[in-house]
Formats: C-alpha cells, sequence, structure tokens
C-alpha cells in the first residue's frame, strides 16, 4: 500500500541528506528520510562519517568532534523541524514519472520530488580487520585524518593521482611515508609522479599488495606480499591511508538518471539532475572535494533547489497532473 504524496523524499543520510533534511523540514516540507540500515561491508545511517573518530576540520568545534556524534546531532535538529526517519535501504526507485515512487522493500513511498544523497564509498582492500581499524590507523582521507600521523611512518596504497595526492600532502606531516604499489610503474599523470619521485619523505614498495594488518584495537603494521616471488615482509607503519578510488553508491538510479563514465550523477543550475524534481547532493555526485562540509553545503542546495522548484510547480500548475492527481 502506497503513502500519501509527500513533497520531498530524501535518499541517504549523511552529512547532504541530513543537512537536506534540516532545511526541508523548516520549509514545512515535512521530509522523509530514508537513511539505510547497518550492512556487512560498514555502510550504516549516517554515511562514513559514522565510521571516523576525530573530525577536526568541521566548522564550529574547536576541540573537534566524534563523526558519530556530529552525524546524531545532524539527525536530531532536523528531527527537531519535522523530519522523518526510515532505518532502512531504499530498494527500488520510479522516476520515469510524477510522483516518483521509492519502494523499501514492498512499501512504497510517493513524492513530489526526491533529493538523491547517497554518496560514495571508499574502495577498500579486503583484508581482515580493515573496517574495524577505520580511526584506528586506517583512513580513506589524507585531508581528513593526516594532522592526526605527524611524526610517524605511514604507508599508502595505490598508484593513481588520487594516491600520489595523499602521499604528498601526507609528507606534511609524516616522517616517512611509503607506497604500496601492486604493479611496477604508476598509473598517475606525469607530473604527479615526478613530484611523489623527488619528495625525499616518499619511498615505494613495488609489485607488492597488503596481505595482513597487524594489530587488534589499533595498527601496529602492515604486511605486504610481492606479487611476483610471493615474499612477504612488514612494513613497520602506524598509518595506512587507502587511495584504490571511490564508487559512488547509483546503482539504485542507472538508466533512470545521468551519469558520468564513472557513475557520479551529473548535476547542473546547482543540483538539479536530468529528471526534473529530482536533486542531487554530496558525495553521489561529487568525486573532486569528499569533504563533510562541502556534502552538507550541496544538501542545503539541494533543499532549497527542491524547495523552489515545488514552489514553481504549485504557480504553474504541473504538466505532468494536478496536485489532486499527485
Amino acid at each position: 500500500m502506497a503513502d500519501a504524496v509527500r513533497d520531498v523524499i530524501i535518499i541517504g543520510s549523511g552529512p547532504a541528506g541530513l543537512t537536506a533534511a534540516i532545511y526541508t523540514a523548516r520549509a514545512n516540507l515535512k521530509p522523509l528520510v530514508i537513511e539505510g540500515e547497518i550492512s556487512s561491508s560498514g555502510d550504516q545511517p549516517g554515511g562514513q562519517l559514522m565510521l571516523t573518530t576525530d573530525v577536526e576540520n568541521y566548522p564550529g568545534f574547536v576541540d573537534g568532534v566524534l563523526g558519530p556524534d556530529l552525524m546524531a546531532t545532524f539527525r536530531a535538529q532536523a528531527a527537531r523541524f519535522g523530519a522523518e526517519y526510515r532505518t532502512e535501504k531504499a530498494t527500488r526507485v520510479d522516476l520515469s514519472s510524477r510522483p516518483f515512487r521509492v519502494w523499501v522493500g514492498d512499501d512504497e513511498h510517493r513524492a513530489r520530488s526526491v533529493i538523491v544523497s547517497t554518496g560514495a564509498r571508499s574502495l577498500m582492500l579486503g583484508v581482515e580487520h580493515e573496517i574495524e581499524l577505520i580511526g584506528s590507523g586506517v583512513s580513506t582521507c589524507a585531508t581528513c585524518d593526516g594532522f592526526f600521523f605527524r611524526g610517524r611512518d605511514i604507508a599508502v596504497v595505490g598508484g593513481g593521482d588520487s594516491a600520489m595526492e595523499e602521499a604528498i600532502f601526507l609528507t606534511k606531516f609524516a616522517d616517512k611515508v611509503t607506497v604500496v604499489h601492486r604493479r611496477k610503474h604508476l598509473r598517475a599523470s606525469k607530473i604527479m609522479q615526478d613530484r611523489a619521485f623527488t619528495n625525499p619523505k616518499i619511498e615505494f614498495v613495488w609489485d607488492s599488495v597488503v596481505s595482513e594488518l597487524v594489530g587488534d584495537t589499533k595498527l601496529e603494521g602492515v604486511r605486504v606480499r610481492n606479487v611476483q616471488s610471493g615474499e612477504e615482509s612488514t612494513l613497520a607503519v602506524t598509518g595506512l591511508f587507502v587511495a584504490i578510488g571511490h564508487a559512488p553508491n547509483t546503482d539504485l538510479f542507472r538508466d533512470q538518471l545521468d551519469m558520468d563514465d564513472a557513475g557520479y550523477l551529473l548535476t547542473h543550475a546547482g543540483t538539479r539532475t536530468s529528471v526534473e524534481g529530482v536533486f542531487g547532493a554530496g558525495d553521489v555526485q561529487d568525486h573532486v572535494y569528499r569533504q563533510a562540509v562541502t556534502a552538507a553545503g550541496s544538501g542545503c542546495m539541494a533543499a532549497i533547489d527542491a524547495e523552489r522548484w515545488l514552489e514553481s510547480q504549485a504557480h504553474a500548475g504541473d504538466t505532468a497532473g494536478t496536485p489532486s492527481e499527485w
């Protein structure tokens, strides 16, 4: 049985989705936030900040804030203004006609507008204890966490531009950065390779992959295996940055919304997607900045865009059907 038609459904509950919830709730749009669920891969309501311990670069927190505490504050603030939550994953959407339809299992929800803020996930190594050690020596964001590794020896896994950018950035804090790459040659652009090769703090371990993380509650070392010889060795590092890429969580919207070759939503004129009335916010459409504060900013933009779009439809008389038909 379908719910009554809502003004807005927000899919995703990271900084973008919850900021959109705050703004749409304050605009009396009574948003429903389909916030996801805890999964074995580490995904959970609140997005990637739920896996982050200290967040020191979010404005307004002089002494920093725990990632889960920050997301709990976002959520409570939106709830204060009337946002509703469903702590499950959206399983199907139909954006081909209005009202838009979003399913959670067999339950159908309908809305005049949709904000997509499903985020992106860091590609991980797939070794044991990797998820548990995020925030305790393992990280996927040098900009976020580099400061905590001042004066330490750390490793970066990857061979592309992102990995080189992370390694170079981390030399501002670490005593030594070891890049572990599974091939003999980097995939990074020539200029990024040159910068990494000429940095005296960066060393390379070629033809190698991470086979094991040493440490139970915090990272104490990294075992690497040479893919050519099979020989294993241990890197005495207390920090490991995984920089092998990201993947946007857009499978749900494939063939319904325009995306780039990597699967990120294409937005224009602010946060508008290729479907009128559907808006994209946060890492699901941002493969450049990927910061909590920029995600929150785009969530604000999406909420304002949705509110103005709904108002324009009410004034113009929607061509896809009158409000009574919705």
